[in-house]
């Protein structure tokens, strides 16, 4: 005889009840957690309230992708590294800027520019030391193709290489006669050659000195710019325009961009193959007289020693910001890195990559302003980025073209 449960029905007929009502509630709950899923915010970024903390002790923050590198373009995701956190491996800097590898030492050296001192990271244990002090104030770094370092001097107006030997050669500090204002940065060809920027950012107290008193920088003298300098600092006003030169292996330096083309030059880098030039064009410095750069990048056809036929690669507008460009490094399928200075536009600091027909692909966010970036690690895979107090580094599923 078949007993009745729940009002009536059979012990059979209850468990199909139970085992339905069941069924429906998972099916709920899985509903429930789709939608849940498909409603859900962004995972924690930079512009999160309270911000992502990016150190070490912070909360893991990889939810396979990381949420501060963001694909614009589908084919961004073949140059982003899945799982690869953005790190910030150190912090302490006043203005971090002009990073660069050295495959065999593999140590990154980079400039704290206004505390006049070069710093490296070791990336066997992450061991970050003083590798310079003074710097002479120190900007843009970089390997020749030889493994020498080369360094954009503000205070001293020069461009310098570290001979293997310890010795120090100064490259280039005048032209036609007249002193360089505060080079930039630079970069070695494969045919001997040097090429850099010469803008008047170190034409300032806090990262270099400012001219002599009468000069466009300090035309009142009211500003004493032998303050805290050595006593052979002091002498020199801005006598030229800002523009882009090459050094010659026999010494020669000539100019190769002009102020009327590119205003306020800063970071450049060649394609892989060396047939572009790209600059970034900066804004307005200490002692300019016209309007400054806009915070674009430029393109150049380089041959036979020239840059010709320059155009704008990019006007690095994105989502109607402007992400001003300032370091740029290319990787070897010739897209374009350039660091980010969006100001307080939150969540525009950081990184853009543009394809070589300067297409935005992707973007690496960062809660500081990015002044400079290039690619290193022991596979040259690892995108290193110097922004404002500290550095920060990726894993990337590319690798940079050329000597960092």
């Amino acid at each position: 005889m078949t007993r009745r449960f729940m009002h009536g029905l059979s012990r059979r007929e209850a468990i199909g009840a139970i085992s339905a009502g069941t069924a429906g509630l998972a099916f709920s709950a899985a509903n429930a957690q789709e939608s849940t899923t498909a409603a859900r915010a962004e995972p924690p970024s930079t512009i999160t309230n309270p911000p992502r903390d990016f150190g070490p002790e912070g909360a893991p923050n990889v939810y396979f992708s990381d949420p501060d590198v963001i694909t614009v373009d589908p084919a961004f995701d073949a140059l982003a590294q899945p799982n690869a956190p953005i790190q910030r491996l150190w912090t302490g800097a006043l203005w971090a800027e002009g990073p660069a590898w050295n495959g065999v030492g593999k140590y990154l050296v980079w400039s704290d520019i206004p505390n006049n001192r070069q710093l490296r990271y070791l990336s066997e244990d992450g061991h970050v030391s003083t590798f310079r002090l003074p710097s002479n104030n120190s900007n843009g770094n970089s390997f020749d193709h030889q493994g020498r370092q080369l360094s954009c001097e503000h205070l001293t107006r020069r461009v310098v290489r570290y001979e293997l030997d310890g010795s120090v050669t100064i490259i280039a500090d005048a032209f036609e006669g007249k002193p360089l204002n505060s080079p930039n940065d630079v970069v070695a060809h494969t045919d001997g050659s040097y090429w850099f920027t010469d803008p008047p950012y170190g034409g300032q107290l806090y990262e270099g000195a400012v001219g002599a008193p009468g000069g466009p920088t300090n035309p009142d003298g009211l500003i004493n710019n032998r303050l805290g300098q050595p006593p052979e600092i002091g002498t020199l006003q801005r006598e030229l325009p800002t523009a882009t030169y090459r050094v010659d292996a026999d010494g020669v330096v000539t100019q190769v961009v002009d102020e009327g083309t590119v205003p306020d030059p800063n970071g450049l880098a060649f394609s892989p193959n060396e047939d572009r030039l790209y600059i970034a064009s900066t804004g307005k410095g200490p002692g300019d007289q016209g309007p400054g750069g806009e915070g674009v990048i430029f393109v150049f056809d380089v041959a036979d020693g020239k840059a010709t036929n320059g155009r704008i690669f990019t006007d690095c507008v994105v989502d109607g910001v402007k992400c001003g460009p300032d370091g740029l490094a290319v990787d070897v399928y010739g897209n374009v890195w350039s660091s980010s200075n969006a100001g307080r536009n939150v969540g525009y600091n950081g990184v853009t990559c543009w394809s070589p027909e300067g297409k935005l692909l992707g973007r690496i966010r960062l809660p500081e302003v990015c002044g400079n970036l290039c690619f290193g690690g022991p596979k040259r895979n690892q995108l290193f980025m110097t922004a404002s107090q500290s550095l920060y580094a990726v894993h990337t599923a590319t690798q940079g073209a050329g000597p960092a």
